[in-house]
């Protein structure tokens, strides 16, 4: 009697292997890994398996092919896996109203990186940005263009390249769930802040102060999320 081998699985495990190979060999960025003949002899399993893990590898970004080196590591994207996926379409409410939650918990933690990198010239972009928005923002609960523009310098002020990157998928996913019925909609509060007092709050360069101002700023989300 024959049975047939589950070569999906078996692939799964070799990626790990790979992986557990890297880390154990205390391989960095432009080194290479054996090659595919000594991958095989060392898992005992198929070049084709092999090949079919490094492909996985190289999908991920965690590995490139280069000439006469084979497969050599480099630094991963770890956004653009996120990216292709994160489609507000595709994504099941509870998904979305974690993703909703997430980029509220981003934003409260932001204030002490915002105090430590801010300079004069991002107060001056700031405030050219506040200019263009409405004489009443507490009547106007979310605007993409307005979020966009004011929330993504604080992220650009942070000067961290994987949040800001992240902050740019976030913003669709947001706009979705506020459109939608995912959360409930409901009146500003008198507590209510805007971008133009967060601006006056960072200018005073307290990181407690504008964490709890920003916490106020999107208090009215936080509320939205844990009525639904």
């Amino acid at each position: 009697m024959s049975y047939s081998i589950d070569t999906t699985s078996l692939v799964d495990k070799v990626e790990e292997k790979l992986i557990e190979l890297i880390a154990n060999n205390n391989l960095s960025v432009g080194d290479s890994l054996p090659k595919e003949l000594e991958l095989a002899e060392l898992f005992g399993v198929s070049r084709t398996v092999i090949r079919e893990a490094l492909l996985r590898l190289r999908t991920m970004g965690l590995i490139e092919s280069k000439k006469h080196k084979g497969a050599v590591l480099v630094n991963p994207d770890v956004i653009n896996p996120i990216r292709r996926i994160l489609k507000p379409h595709i994504l099941l409410p509870q998904t979305l109203k974690e993703i909703f939650e997430l980029r509220l918990i981003i934003e409260v933690g932001l204030a002490d990186s915002i105090i430590a990198r801010i300079t004069e010239k991002d107060i001056q972009e700031l405030e050219e940005i506040i200019q263009n928005e409405p004489e009443h923002p507490d009547q106007t609960l979310f605007k993409i263009d307005h979020e966009i523009r004011f929330h993504g310098k604080l992220y650009e002020i942070t000067k961290n390249q994987t949040v800001i990157d992240f902050q740019k998928m976030l913003i669709p996913i947001f706009e979705h769930v506020h459109k939608s019925d995912i959360v409930e909609s409901i009146t500003p509060e008198e507590e209510f802040i805007s971008h133009k007092q967060l601006l006056e709050i960072i200018k005073q360069r307290d990181a407690n102060a504008l964490r709890e101002a920003m916490r106020k700023h999107l208090s009215i989300h936080f509320v939205r999320l844990f009525r639904s």
